[in-house]
């Protein structure tokens, strides 16, 4: 029997988020910016070795995600993962947790608007960056404040759009791979993945240099434990958008990365352009490169919607209800919308249009590697305290949920050891570096700000334990 916590903050949360919309959210929490930008630099750097490295971080962030199911259907927490962190690793922690969430996903929303400003001058090369960013970043502010259900409306479309656009993608390179017509014909051939200096062209290092890049192409994965409160039926519906996790990896990332490198040496691929773009340039479908540039924006704007805005406010607002910050950021309005604390994310934001204005050519760089570092510190809080939930559950403290992580707990410390040699990677270049001293920044700030809410955030935990104890027993 699944013990269910009831918790009046969540409840105030509107179902607005049907089945349809919450696994297209899955989807599009795992394509992104990341993959449709960020890989051209990976492919340069790395060149077809670059599959191997989405793979096995695929393998693990599925890992991460089946222990979050776990807990998730254990009972349902205000501010998901943020929830069980307070509840199993101590109220810092909660606290912490929800501000870090907070504060890697206002930064990815920063890095999605740089990436809309890079598309955007395809067509028009004369709009600054900032520009972009700008109009962009006010569009979905206004989304975000009418209703959770035209929110989960517009991230289904920004999802099928990418999702329809990358199984076009793998069709026409399979097509051109299969029957050779097209530009690109006379040179695509699977031999491309090894016979330009192999399958790890430039080595080893290399290839473990693209982590970082990859892990942040892999970041909103973890969506599906943000929207769990305002899901129908989240005990069948949470469970099945983890469930086909693996066959979303394989398809969007492996095996768009398989057939594009296919398609086109990696020769040929630079940093600052989508490979997915290019790769339409060099078949040379008339109108074919303009139609998946409008298809990358998209999923920038559906990034920046879902991450940037949508869970960042939700963070904001679990905050404000479990003492970690003011009181008045748990208010909603009339449809269930926190208001104020998607304000305060959207102002905030903008800080990414200033560094878009100051340094453009840098932006997209810096803005990624710090959201990578503060993912890891959320992957590894959720990895964590399914530990302990586990724990306490052999002790016989805790009922099992009927959806439970498999190889529990030595796929937890395989997760926690790659997770480590992620961060040694990160630190080892000086461009993604700058993420390690923000981070840090980032925890002395988290640290300074515990004593003005501890009293409050202990309170609140008390009560959320007590309810919790209170369900179980019953």
């Amino acid at each position: 029997m699944v013990a269910k916590l009831p918790d009046q903050a969540a409840d105030d949360y509107q179902r607005g988020l049907g089945t349809r919309q919450i696994q297209m959210l899955a989807i599009g929490g795992t394509i992104g910016t990341g993959l449709f930008l960020g890989a051209g630099e990976n492919i340069a750097k790395a060149g077809p070795s670059l599959i191997l490295t989405y793979a096995v971080a695929g393998l693990m962030l599925f890992f991460v995600m089946r222990a979050l199911g776990e807990l998730l259907t254990y009972r349902r927490a205000e501010g998901g993962f943020a929830g069980y962190a307070r509840e199993f690793l101590g109220p810092f922690w909660g606290y912490a947790t929800t501000w870090t969430y907070w504060i890697i996903w206002v930064t990815t929303g920063m890095a999605e608007l740089t990436a809309a400003g890079k598309y955007i001058q395809k067509w028009w090369p004369g709009v600054e960056q900032w520009q972009t960013a700008l109009v962009a970043l006010l569009v979905l502010f206004v989304v975000n404040l009418i209703s959770v259900k035209l929110f989960g409306e517009l991230e289904f479309w920004f999802a099928m759009i990418k999702v329809a656009a990358i199984v076009m993608m793998i069709l026409v390179g399979i097509g051109v791979l299969v029957f050779g017509f097209s530009d690109a014909g006379k040179t695509a051939e699977v031999g491309n993945l090894w016979s330009h200096n192999g399958f790890f062209p430039e080595g080893l290092s290399p290839t473990l240099m693209t982590l970082q890049m990859v892990m942040f192409a892999y970041l909103g994965v973890e969506l599906v434990g943000v929207t769990a409160s305002e899901a129908k039926d989240p005990e069948k519906n949470i469970p099945k958008a983890i469930n086909a996790l693996p066959l979303r990896f394989a398809l969007f990332y492996l095996g768009s990365l398989l057939v594009i490198l296919s398609v086109v040496p990696w020769t040929e691929f630079k940093d600052g352009a989508s490979p997915f773009v290019l790769a339409f340039d060099k078949i040379g479908i008339t109108g074919g490169a303009d139609i998946v540039n409008f298809v990358v924006l998209t999923a920038a704007l559906s990034s920046c919607n879902a991450g940037g805005l949508y869970s960042t406010s939700r963070m904001l607002r679990t905050a404000g209800v479990n003492g970690d910050g003011p009181k008045v950021m748990a208010g909603l309005n009339g449809r269930g919308v926190p208001v104020l604390t998607v304000v305060i994310s959207t102002l905030v934001m903008g800080i990414g249009v200033i560094i878009n204005a100051v340094v453009p050519e840098k932006a997209f760089e810096y803005i990624t590697s710090v959201s990578t570092g503060g993912a890891i510190l959320v992957w590894t809080a959720i990895v964590v305290a399914h530990m302990v939930y586990r724990r306490r559950v052999a002790a016989g403290a805790l009922p099992k949920s009927p959806y439970r992580m498999p190889g529990a707990p030595y796929t937890n410390w395989m997760v926690l050891a790659f997770f480590v040699f992620v961060t040694v990677t990160i630190a080892w270049e000086a461009d993604t570096r700058i993420a390690l001293y923000v981070m840090a920044g980032w925890f002395v700030v988290i640290v300074a700000g515990w004593p003005l809410v501890r009293r409050a955030s202990q309170d609140a935990t008390k009560v959320k334990v007590a309810l919790a104890e209170e369900s179980t027993s019953a």
